[in-house]
């Protein structure tokens, strides 16, 4: 089992934790790890997009001048492509991008990133997060004593207000919880901050 050291909010090394190897210590699969990130990523569009093809545009009724005799091209319709103002080839549509992927291959993407950052020795576990209020500044000076001041991610057990408030406004710094925690999110940041708690429900859920 992997031990990692568990951390006060002042950065000092507290006590040690032994994760659960089947979460923590699988062997890093990276397709499944793509096909995921590929998945979340092609859920979010909107595809809302669209322009108009030539039967769509307004107007273009009539023939704009006699098939021959004039000296110039034969026309049918000024919603020609060929025309300024015209209908597009191939016009993009609004569709939806989003397809499923099977739940045993979403787990094996899961458990490979929480062990990437594990293996990379990314992850910080914390005791607990205690703030009275919301103040950005102390939440900068806690990732500081934890030398986490960019890209991190905050897991928590539960969604705690006041951290959340105080991690919101500093750039490149995210939180979640354990119920919406997912592998884009653990992949996209440098530094992977969960609280016990969280592991513990991690591994309650997963194992």
């Amino acid at each position: 089992m992997p031990k990692v050291p568990i951390y006060n909010m002042a950065g000092e090394k507290v006590s040690e934790m032994e994760l659960n190897d089947h979460i923590f210590g699988v062997e890093i699969n990276e397709h499944a790890m793509h096909q995921v990130v590929k998945n979340q990523l092609a859920n979010k569009r909107q595809g809302t997009k669209g322009t108009l093809t030539r039967s769509e545009v307004r107007g273009g009724g009539r023939k704009p001048w006699r098939q021959k005799g004039t000296g110039r091209a034969r026309h049918g319709t000024i919603r020609s492509p060929l025309w300024v103002g015209g209908g597009i080839v191939f016009a993009p549509k609004s569709r939806d991008f989003s397809y499923t992927l099977p739940k045993k291959l979403k787990r094996v993407a899961f458990k490979s990133a929480l062990s990437s950052k594990v293996a990379n020795e990314q992850i910080k576990v914390v005791d607990e997060f205690i703030l009275d209020a919301p103040k950005t500044k102390e939440m900068v000076k806690i990732l500081k004593n934890l030398e986490a001041e960019k890209k991190a991610l905050i897991v928590l057990s539960s969604n705690d207000e006041a951290v959340i408030r105080s991690a919101r406004n500093i750039p490149g710094v995210a939180t979640t919880s354990v119920n919406t925690l997912n592998v884009y999110d653990i992949l996209k940041y440098d530094h992977f901050i969960i609280t016990k708690d969280a592991v513990e429900r991690v591994e309650e859920v997963y194992a």
